[in-house]
C-alpha cells in the first residue's frame, strides 16, 4: 500500500517590501493554536512514521548501540567550592542526573578530587537535585541556572518544562532541605549571587531579548525587586555574572559587535552600577578581573587593534565613568593575523587564554608572579585535529586548572593541571562501553580550493580499515554561521555509522569561526553565498577525488546550518542523495522582516536588515531557501523541528517542506515535528538516543541502503 503524502491546504497571502511582491501559500501554518495547522502537524508525522516503519530495526539497533556503549551509571569528576566538592552522577534507567556534593574532609588535599565510587551509596553525599523528580509528570524538562552561595547554604536553580526556554527560578535551602517562598516566574538563563541575601537575574522582552537585570532580596516579595539595568536598544542583550575573584559583578550589554560594561563591587550590592566601558559601535570588549603585585586590574579581550582580538590590561582605579582606556591598555597579546583570541579567565596566580590557531582551538596559561604579568605558553597535543578547553575552577586561588581533551577519535578527558609544576594529571576518561578501540578509527584534515580561491578545512573520521580506493557512503556536516566552529569531537553515537562503512565528514566553511574573525565576516551579510559556495566546493571535491559518489553522499545541518543545506539544495541539490535538516532555519527573509519574533532584531547583524534595506532584500530573496524552491528535482529530505522553538520557529519547515512536495518534480520529503520539545530537541538521555536514532537510521538508510 503506497502512503499518500500530506498535501497542506493553500491560503496565499502576498507579502510586499521594496517593491517586490512574494506569494506565501503556507503562512498560515504560523499559528500553532489553529486546529488546522495541529492536524495537518500530526498528518505529517503519521505520514514520516508509515514511510519509516521499514527501518524499525534499524533504528532499534542503532538506539541500542548507543545505549551498550554508554556507562549509565556514572559521576564526574568532583570540582571544589568552598567546602565541599560538587559534581553530578547518573544512575542505570534514570533519564535525567543528580546534583550532589559531599563535604572536604579534614585534613584532604585541598585540590585533589576525591575518588566517589560508581554505583555505591556515598558516605556524606547530599543530593542538591534530583533532576529525575523534577521532571516527573512533564513531557520535556531543562534546567536552566544552578547558582550556589559562596556559603554553600543556598542554591538558586531555574527549570523549563516546555521547551521554550521561559524558565522558573527557586531558592533551596541546603541546610535544611527545604524551598523558600521566592519563586520568579519568566525569567532568562542564569543567577548570580552576592552574599546569601541578594541574587541578580535578567528578564526577557516579548521578542525574547534579554533586555534588563534586575535584583531580589531573598526574603522579600518577587513584586519588590528592583531593575537596576535596562536595554532599550533591541539589537542589544544583557548578561549579569559575577567573577571569580568574587570582588565585582558585572553586567554585559551587547550587540553581535558591540559592546558596553557595568560594574558595582560585591560589597556593596545596592549600589547603582557605574559604566566601566561606554558602547563604541563595532568595538567588542570583554573584562576580567585580576590582582596583580597587590594592585586591582581590567584583563581586557577587545578588538580595537585587530578584527581576531587582543589581549591588554588597565588599573581598575583612575578612570571616568565609561572610560575603559582601550588605547591606552597595557599590552599582553598582540594583534595578529593567523590567532584568534576568544577569551581569558583569571585566578589569584595565573591567566588562562582560549585562542584559535591553525584551525583548532587552543590553550596557553601565563603565570602572575611578585613582579606582575609573564608571559602565556601553550597547553600542547600531540594530535592533528582536537579540542582543548579551561573547564575552569571556582575558586581563586587553586593552583590547579581542570583541563577537558577529545578529538574525533579520542573519547573525551578530564586533567588536573598543576600550573606551578606543569604536570597534567588524568583524572577521568569517557569510557565506552563494549569492544571499542580508538585504534580502529582515524581522522584527517584536508584542504579544499573554493572557487574564489580560499582554502576551506574539511575533516574526515573514518575506520581505519576502509577501503578508500572506491566511494564509500558519507555524511557531509556543516553549520557556517556565528563564528561558531565545529570542533573535533568524540561521539558514542558516530560510532554506529562509522561501523556501517560510512565517512564523516565537516565542511568548516566561511560564516564558522575555524580560521579567525575574517572568516566569520566573510561568510556573513551580503557575503553570506560563501558559506553555500564552501559547501557545494567541499562536495564537488569529494566527489571530484573518489572519496564518495552522487548515490551516497548526504548532507546535514542544523539551526543556521539548516539554512546552509537548504539553500544547497535549491543551489546543487544534484550533489547529494538525502538532506538532514535539524530545527533548519530555511525561511530567513519571512523571519528578518518580522522585528516582533524572537531574535530577529538582534539578528540583522548577522544576517543584514531587509525591513529597511532593499539591496539587503534582494540579496536574502536571492539565497533564502523557501523563496527558492523550484519545479526540479531535489534530493530526498528529512525535516526535524520542535513545535515550542523559540530560536526557529517550527512553521519555517513545516512551510518549506509544504512547499518542496507542491513544487519539486522529484525527492522525497519528511517533517517530523516534536510536540513536547524545544531547540535542543527531546529532554532525557534515552529520549534523545531514540531522537538521534530515528534521524541517523534515515541518513545511514539513505546512504548505504542498509535497512538493520
Amino acid at each position: 500500500m503506497t502512503n499518500i503524502p500530506p498535501a497542506a491546504p493553500i491560503h496565499p497571502i502576498t507579502r510586499s517590501h521594496h517593491g517586490y511582491d512574494f506569494v506565501d501559500n503556507y503562512e498560515w501554518l504560523r499559528d500553532k493554536e489553529d486546529p488546522e495547522t495541529v492536524a495537518y502537524l500530526d498528518a505529517e508525522n503519521a505520514y514520516v512514521e508509515a514511510e519509516t516503519a521499514h527501518l524499525a530495526g534499524l533504528r532499534e539497533n542503532l538506539y541500542q548501540e548507543i545505549k551498550s556503549r554508554v556507562k549509565e551509571t556514572e559521576m564526574s569528576v568532583p570540582v571544589r567550592v568552598g567546602k565541599h566538592w560538587y559534581y553530578g552522577r547518573t544512575e542505570e534507567g534514570k533519564s535525567y542526573s543528580y546534583s550532589c556534593r559531599i563535604p572536604v574532609e579534614e585534613g584532604q588535599d585541598a585540590w585533589t578530587p576525591p575518588v566517589i565510587p560508581e554505583g555505591e551509596p556515598v558516605v556524606g553525599e547530599q543530593i542538591l537535585l534530583d533532576l529525575n523528580q523534577l521532571a516527573e509528570g512533564h513531557d520535556f524538562f531543562a534546567l536552566g541556572a544552578s547558582s550556589i552561595t559562596t556559603s554553600g547554604r543556598f542554591l538558586a536553580y531555574s527549570t523549563d518544562t516546555e521547551g521554550d526556554e521561559r524558565f522558573t527560578l527557586r531558592v533551596k535551602d541546603l541546610d535544611t532541605g527545604e524551598h523558600l517562598g521566592d519563586v520568579i516566574e519568566g525569567v532568562f538563563y542564569g543567577a548570580t549571587w552576592i552574599g546569601e541575601d541578594y541574587l541578580f537575574y535578567q528578564r526577557v522582552d516579548e521578542a525574547w531579548r534579554p533586555d534588563s537585570v534586575w535584583r531580589h532580596k531573598i526574603g522579600t516579595p518577587v513584586e519588590e525587586d528592583v531593575r537596576v539595568f535596562y536595554e532599550a536598544d533591541e539589537r542589544f542583550n544583557v548578561g549579569v555574572g559575577g567573577m571569580r575573584s568574587e570582588k565585582y559583578i558585572v553586567i554585559a550589554s551587547g550587540s553581535k559587535t558591540t559592546t558596553e560594561l557595568w560594574a558595582i563591587e560585591q560589597a556593596t550590592p545596592e549600589a547603582e552600577f557605574r559604566c566601566v566601558h561606554r558602547r563604541q559601535d563595532g568595538l567588542d570588549v570583554d573584562i576580567d578581573h585580576a590582582v596583580v603585585a597587590g594592585e586591582d586590574v581590567w584583563v581586557v579581550t577587545h578588538n580595537a587593534t585587530g578584527p581576531n582580538f587582543a589581549v591588554g590590561w588597565t588599573p581598575v582605579s583612575g578612570r571616568e565613568e565609561g572610560d575603559l582606556g582601550i588605547a591606552d591598555l597595557h599590552p599582553l597579546v598582540e594583534h595578529r593575523e593567523d590567532q584568534r583570541i576568544e577569551g581569558v579567565d583569571t585566578y589569584r596566580d595565573h591567566i588562562t587564554l582560549g585562542y584559535r590557531a591553525g584551525a583548532i582551538g587552543r590553550l596557553a596559561v601565563m603565570r602572575l608572579d611578585e613582579g606582575g604579568f609573564t608571559e602565556f605558553e601553550e597547553v600542547a597535543f600531540d594530535e592533528e585535529l582536537y579540542s582543548v578547553a579551561s573547564l575552569g575552577n571556582p575558586e581563586w586561588d587553586a593552583p590547579v586548572i581542570r583541563l577537558s581533551y577529545g578529538s574525533f577519535t579520542t573519547p573525551s578527558q578530564v586533567y588536573d593541571l598543576d600550573i606551578a609544576t606543569g604536570q597534567r594529571t588524568l583524572l577521568k576518561e569517557q569510557e565506552v562501553l563494549g569492544e571499542f578501540n580508538r585504534e580502529d578509527y582515524t581522522s584527517r584534515r584536508k584542504w579544499v580550493t573554493a572557487r574564489d580561491g580560499a582554502q576551506v578545512p574539511v575533516s574526515l573520521v573514518y575506520r581505519a580499515d576502509l577501503d578508500l580506493t572506491r566511494p564509500n557512503p558519507t555524511l557531509l556536516y556543516g553549520y557556517g554561521s556565528y563564528e561558531h566552529s565545529i570542533d573535533p569531537g568524540f561521539s558514542v553515537a558516530r560510532l554506529s555509522l562509522l561501523d556501517r562503512g560510512m565517512i564523516f565528514a565537516v565542511a568548516h566553511v566561511r560564516g564558522g569561526g575555524e580560521m579567525g574573525r575574517a572568516w566569520y565576516d566573510n561568510g556573513k551579510m551580503a557575503h553570506k553565498k560563501n558559506t553555500f559556495f564552501d559547501f557545494i566546493d567541499v562536495a564537488d571535491a569529494l566527489l571530484e577525488q573518489g572519496i564518495t559518489d552522487r548515490e551516497h553522499l548526504v548532507a546535514e545541518g542544523g539551526s543556521a546550518g539548516g539554512l546552509l543545506v537548504g539553500a544547497v539544495a535549491n543551489m546543487a541539490g544534484d550533489r547529494f542523495k538525502a538532506i538532514l535538516a535539524a530545527v533548519p532555519f530555511v525561511d530567513p527573509l519571512t523571519s528578518m522582516l518580522m522585528p516582533e519574533l524572537p531574535l530577529t532584531v538582534g539578528e540583522w547583524e548577522e544576517w543584514g536588515d531587509p525591513l529597511h534595506d532593499k539591496e539587503v532584500y534582494e540579496y536574502m530573496a536571492s539565497y533564502a531557501p523557501y523563496e527558492n524552491v523550484e519545479a526540479t528535482a531535489y534530493p530526498n529530505i528529512l525535516a526535524a523541528t520542535s513545535i515550542n522553538d523559540t530560536r526557529v520557529l517550527y512553521v519555517e519547515p513545516a512551510k518549506w517542506i509544504a512547499k518542496l512536495r507542491a513544487t519539486a518534480t522529484g525527492g522525497n520529503f519528511y517533517l517530523k515535528t516534536e510536540m513536547a520539545a524545544g531547540h535542543g530537541g527531546v529532554s532525557g538521555r534515552y529520549e534523545k538516543w531514540r531522537q538521534t536514532a530515528f534521524e541517523w537510521g534515515w541518513v545511514v538508510n539513505q546512504a548505504t541502503g542498509l535497512e538493520a
